[in-house]
């Protein structure tokens, strides 16, 4: 019948179909870890690794294909080939100079490392990578930089007073060292004021020391001196006297000597000196007017009031009526102002003794007096004669004639302690018109 016809006919298809695919050769399931295969066969979707099926190999993301990219499946029952999905690696990292890194998971796709510097560097770029996809780290490379200035701290320097009879004090302190916080190098020092033991005027000093590192980055500290200086109160010269001080004037340890103009000497302390305690040693000076004794018994005791105070013109002539003698006294009169003003006491011995006098201003001098002045001097009785002494006793010229007053200028202004004379005048202004 037209059914068992249609029977017989799909049973003999089918028994025809299944000893076909039995006798087709079949290859084992591809298993490919971390990745996939996609197949196409010739029999559908249902015989993915019978004989001529094709595979693409693909692997997950952070993993490569090790092998082809398509199997086959041959009719050894084997696959044309094999293949390896393994973890896909970045390069290893450079070590940063002055620093590191550390990784979790190595330098495998998706592994995190954290860069990190010695102490005294700072990063510079990301300090966290991550291994892509593409083998390539994220992020900018990273480097460590000393940027951190080196550390330096200067002494503290109390305030100085100055020497004694100075107007500096010198001051120690030892040089600061800088110290870098990276490699502990430094390149250069350099000191910006006056170096340690220096002698420091009055007054507030800066001192600064700058250190460099081998990055060029500097570190400074400051730091003042101050100096004082003591003073006593100002002294002022006597009136008809002179002032003289060293340092500056008034400063500890600073000595101020006195003197009288001519014609006057002092009494007090002839120098006084600036104590630590802002005092004054001595009496306050004054300049009296000179007081001569002509009663004394000898001519040494005599010259001995003159003694640092003043300078004698002697002049000896046997009779008051000498021409000489009258010329010489003519010739000074009018010079008197220049006499005082170089401490010059003019001193007459007139006659031969016994009936000798010795006049000095309008003091007379006994005639035994000015007899031995004569004798001491070796002045000649009988002749005119004109005897110059220092302010030491020193006879310093003589003339059998009369002198000028220019003549007894220039010599006078030519001895040692004239010309300090001449300048302490200058200061105060005194002068003959």
């Amino acid at each position: 019948t037209p059914t068992v016809q249609r029977c017989f006919y799909f049973i003999k298809y089918s028994v025809c179909f299944l000893l076909s695919v039995l006798e087709t050769p079949w290859c084992s399931p591809i298993k490919v870890k971390h990745g996939y295969a996609n197949c196409r066969t010739p029999q559908g979707e249902y015989y993915k690794n019978v004989l001529g099926t094709r595979c693409d190999i693909r692997c997950q993301k952070g993993y490569e294909l090790h092998g082809p990219l398509q199997l086959i499946c041959q009719s050894s029952k084997r696959w044309s080939g094999k293949v390896l999905c393994k973890q896909k690696r970045c390069p290893t990292l450079s070590m940063p100079t002055n620093g590191g890194f550390k990784c979790l998971d190595g330098a495998y796709f998706g592994s995190r490392c954290e860069y990190y510097c010695s102490p005294g560097y700072q990063l510079k770029g990301d300090r966290i990578v991550t291994c892509m996809d593409n083998k390539v780290w994220s992020g900018r490379p990273a480097s460590c930089v000393d940027t951190e200035p080196p550390r330096i701290q200067c002494p503290s320097v109390k305030e100085k007073t100055a020497e004694p009879n100075k107007l500096t004090a010198r001051v120690f302190w030892d040089t600061p060292e800088g110290r870098d916080t990276a490699d502990g190098i430094l390149t250069d020092v350099i000191l910006k004021g006056l170096p340690p033991g220096s002698h420091f005027p009055e007054g507030d000093h800066k001192i600064q020391y700058t250190v460099y590192d081998r990055a060029e980055n500097k570190g400074t500290c400051k730091f003042l001196v101050k100096v004082r200086v003591r003073r006593c109160v100002k002294l002022n010269a006597p009136d008809n006297g002179y002032i003289k001080c060293s340092g500056d004037g008034n400063n500890y340890g600073a000595t101020c000597e006195f003197s009288c103009i001519g014609g006057y000497e002092l009494q007090g302390s002839p120098a006084r000196v600036c104590q630590y305690n802002l005092g004054w040693s001595g009496v306050e000076p004054t300049c009296a007017p000179m007081n001569i004794n002509v009663n004394v018994r000898t001519a040494a005791a005599l010259l001995d009031q003159f003694y640092e105070k003043r300078r004698l013109l002697i002049i000896s002539t046997p009779t008051a009526a000498n021409f000489f003698y009258r010329m010489q006294l003519g010739m000074l009169q009018p010079a008197q102002c220049g006499l005082d003003l170089r401490h010059v006491t003019v001193v007459e011995l007139v006659g031969v003794f016994p009936a000798q006098i010795g006049r000095i201003g309008v003091k007379l001098l006994p005639p035994s007096l000015a007899l031995q002045l004569r004798l001491l001097l070796r002045i000649p009785h009988y002749n005119f004669n004109i005897v110059v002494m220092d302010k030491h006793g020193m006879d310093k010229e003589r003339y059998p004639f009369p002198a000028t007053p220019a003549e007894l200028f220039a010599l006078i202004d030519n001895f040692p302690l004239r010309k300090e004379e001449m300048k302490l005048q200058a200061e105060i202004g005194q002068s003959c018109p």
